[in-house]
């Protein structure tokens, strides 16, 4: 779910403006996990464009405070939103945490690193949502560790009917700056696709997994 209509619209933009979305129907990447896709999206970028970042931490700030009260702690989902992350809680004043996607083979073999105690409430921060699956193992890591997590906040998500079933089945509640639908939106309006473009885009969601050019 979107925080709201405007904010969605402007951080879409901006993610294009800054190449941070990029969309390419007829040239697919490949992604990690094989999938072809129209689309692809790094928001590790926002960082290296100082008044984007502010942005993305002050709408993050006033909407977590709105959607879930004033957290005891921040947690970024490491490694992508470590730095937002990071941001945020200095913006709100919090301390940070982040969680890594398993314990350290060495050392203190810790999973999540920085200071917390039991029972303090908690806000997730993530750059990106696509199924769900990674950023909700960092839950389960703070639930574990006996936090009380109030929700997750994440830049971007895909929108995928796979991920709204997995936030849901673990009793997560997820808001997000910016999605597809309101991404192709903004895209269109903007000139950054044709409407043969957007058909492609819209069909690709469908069946992500098995779709091709």
């Amino acid at each position: 779910m979107i925080f709201n209509k405007d904010t969605a619209e402007k951080t879409a933009e901006l993610l294009l403006q800054i190449n941070a979305i990029k969309l390419n129907p007829k040239n697919p990447f490949t992604w990690a996990s094989g999938w072809n896709s129209p689309i692809y999206c790094d928001n590790r970028l926002i960082l290296s464009f100082p008044a984007i970042r502010n942005f993305v931490r002050e709408e993050f700030s006033k909407h977590i405070e709105k959607e879930f009260g004033k957290p005891d702690v921040i947690a970024g989902v490491a490694t992508g939103a470590i730095g937002i992350g990071m941001l945020v809680a200095e913006y709100m004043g919090l301390p940070f945490v982040y969680v890594r996607p398993e314990p350290k083979k060495h050392g203190r073999q810790n999973q999540i690193e920085g200071f917390i105690q039991k029972g303090q409430n908690v806000v997730v921060v993530e750059d990106l949502i696509s199924t769900g699956n990674s950023s909700l193992l960092a839950v389960d890591a703070l639930k574990e560790a006996e936090l009380h997590v109030k929700g997750m906040v994440a830049i971007f998500t895909y929108g995928f009917d796979v991920a709204t079933e997995n936030f849901k089945k673990a009793n997560v509640d997820l808001h997000t700056l910016a999605d597809y639908e309101h991404l192709l939106h903004l895209a269109v309006a903007k000139n950054y696709i044709t409407e043969k473009e957007l058909a492609t885009l819209q069909e690709w969601r469908k069946n992500p997994s098995t779709w091709s050019v």
